[in-house]
């Protein structure tokens, strides 16, 4: 049988990105909880952990974070049966993956009223939404937001809709760079924004207008800052059609190429042994997000 403490020092150190923050969660020192990983290690005869900055877990860790997750969200049920095992009374707390768009526009409202309802608390990890699901396979989240549709073994996933991107640019950087109206093949010759190494989109739109190989770009990872990034001229870039109605309406900004914009896809993946707080919160989400996201065709 599993030493349960061994594996929430595991859980910790991964979640925490180290064994300092890790020990304070748990309120152990710093040798304590690097001790419950050796004794952990020494009881299943191979490394949990890839010992760098921050620390990784190994294949087998892997495998003992998405028991560990699991066990989590069943505690929970079982508790709500027999409330004399919930000797804390901690609200649970859900760790979850999602991209940065995502968090800025229309997921707070989603899931305001269920959180209050549930007494539920959230870890959130902001991650692009084309590799949102690695955080799954390393069993360092419950559930995520990614592009993807397939999801990994043990997970299910639900279509939720899909977040309309515009290409975006103030009206001194359009009259700066495109003095004689804009042109399709004239965008990949002006400076871009890109949020992240990961982020692909500006790249998938640039191939939707006909366009391949590289281009100028800022890079900027805060969603945020990006916006403040187009305002000020020094780019264009593809932002969420959510966060610039007012923009657009003002003239703040303006579209590059009218009508043309590209949509992305966002699946919701979360464990098939979840527990029913991810089973309610994946119901949730299915009747809430009509309200934000287009239908994916």
């Amino acid at each position: 049988m599993f030493d349960y403490k061994l594996l929430a020092a595991l859980a910790a150190v991964v979640e925490q990105a180290g064994f300092e923050r890790g020990a304070q969660v748990l309120g152990v020192s710093q040798s304590a909880i690097s001790q419950r990983i050796k004794l952990l290690e020494a009881r299943i005869g191979q490394p949990v952990l890839v010992r760098a900055t921050p620390p990784t877990p190994t294949d087998i860790g892997r495998r003992l974070l998405n028991h560990v997750q699991q066990v989590r969200l069943l505690e929970r049920d079982l508790q709500s049966q027999v409330p004399a095992l919930d000797e804390e009374g901690m609200p649970e707390r859900l760790r979850i993956a999602l991209n940065a768009d995502s968090l800025a526009t229309w997921w707070a409202e989603a899931v305001s009223d269920f959180c209050a309802e549930q007494h539920l608390l959230l870890d959130l990890v902001v991650e692009d939404q084309t590799v949102g699901l690695k955080r799954m396979r390393a069993g360092e989240v419950a559930a995520c937001i990614c592009a993807s549709e397939r999801p990994v073994a043990g997970a299910r996933s639900l279509r939720l809709g899909a977040m309309r991107y515009r290409a975006l640019a103030s009206p001194a950087f359009i009259a700066r760079h495109f003095p004689d109206g804009v042109r399709a093949d004239q965008v990949a010759r002006t400076p871009a924004l890109v949020f992240g190494p990961d982020d692909f989109l500006q790249h998938r739109y640039l191939v939707s207008l006909g366009i391949e190989g590289g281009f100028e770009h800022h890079l900027c990872p805060s969603s945020e800052g990006f916006m403040r990034m187009v305002e000020a001229g020094l780019g264009w870039g593809l932002v969420p059609e959510l966060q610039v109605r007012d923009q657009l309406e003002r003239g703040v900004l303006v579209e590059l190429l009218p009508d043309k914009p590209i949509d992305v896809p966002l699946y919701w993946h979360h464990w098939r042994s979840g527990g029913q707080l991810l089973g309610m919160l994946t119901e949730h989400l299915a009747r809430a997000t009509g309200q934000w996201l287009v239908p994916l065709e």
